[in-house]
This record gives structure tokens, sequence and C-alpha cells, in this order.
């Protein structure tokens, strides 16, 4: 059995995809909302402020999107895969420019920065590849939302979305 098919790994992806769709229905309602997503397998947890009719309208509409067919909204553009992919990327890329040269130190900077334009010039597409075929699941149909609740905790308002 491949890694990404494990249960508690494919639970973890479809609660990813489940996120960024949410993500996406209340960025739509409101583009200055400022919220950041963890998934794990039990669920996903909503950190910002954001009224909680709006998540749960946002999490129905998401899942009866995704299970539709609208797999595209799986894939968000400001997911932290992005943002691993990235420093991976980025760190690479300093690795190869600093031991591939016993050049001077002006030419070892120049290749460097020659790399990480690279790195980040093909971050995002390949990160969004990464979100489409590793950390997000395409089929949602046996996601069912258990329950959203509103926490507070240290001054931030968490929305907690239970799967099963």
């Amino acid at each position: 059995m491949s890694l990404l098919r494990h249960p508690l790994v494919l639970r973890i992806r479809r609660n990813h995809a489940l996120e960024h769709a949410i993500m996406h229905l209340l960025s739509q309602r409101d583009p200055s909302l400022r919220l950041v997503g963890h998934s794990d397998w039990n669920g996903i947890s909503l950190y910002g402020e954001v009224d909680t009719p709006a998540v749960v309208r946002a999490a129905e509409q998401g899942l009866a999107r995704l299970r539709a067919g609208e797999v595209w909204l799986r894939l968000h553009p400001r997911c932290g895969t992005n943002f691993a992919v990235g420093m991976f990327l980025g760190g690479c890329a300093i690795y190869a420019a600093t031991e591939t040269s016993r050049k001077s130190i002006v030419r070892r900077l120049l290749r460097m920065g020659a790399y990480l334009m690279g790195a980040l010039f093909v971050a995002q597409p390949l990160g969004m590849l990464v979100q489409r075929h590793v950390t997000t699941a395409p089929s949602m149909n046996d996601v069912q939302i258990k329950e959203i609740r509103k926490q507070q905790r240290a001054g931030t308002t968490i929305h907690r979305i239970v799967t099963a």
C-alpha cells in the first residue's frame, strides 16, 4: 500500500483539501479576511476572526462542491506546501551555489542569486503540483462534517471543524 493511500494519511489529505475549499469560499466572501488553517486526521482548525455561520456555510458548500467535481478548490496559492517547496528549493540552490565552485566570493554570490531566482520561479507551480498529487486528495466521498465549534484561546478565535 502506498503511504499516500494509508487511511490516516488519506484522512489528512482529504481534510487539507476541504480546508482549502473553505478558505477559497471565505476569501471570496471577504477578500481582506486573514485566516490560518491547519488540517489533521480528525479535522481542520481555522485561526482568525470570522463568524461561525460563515464557516458552517463555507464548510458545507466546500464539501458539496468538491464532491461535485470542483477539484480546483483543493489547491490554494497561499498553502504552506508552496512555502515548504520554496524553502527546500532555496536551500538546494544555496547549497549548489556554494558547493560547486571554489571560485571567488563574488562569483559564488552571483551564482547563488541566479540559482535562488530560478528556485523562486519554479516554487509556486511546483508547490501546486505537490498539493495536487501529495498533500491533498481528490476524492471526498467518504468525508463527513460531524461538528463545527468556535473556541477562544489566548485571545485567538479558533473554529474547529471535526470530520469523519
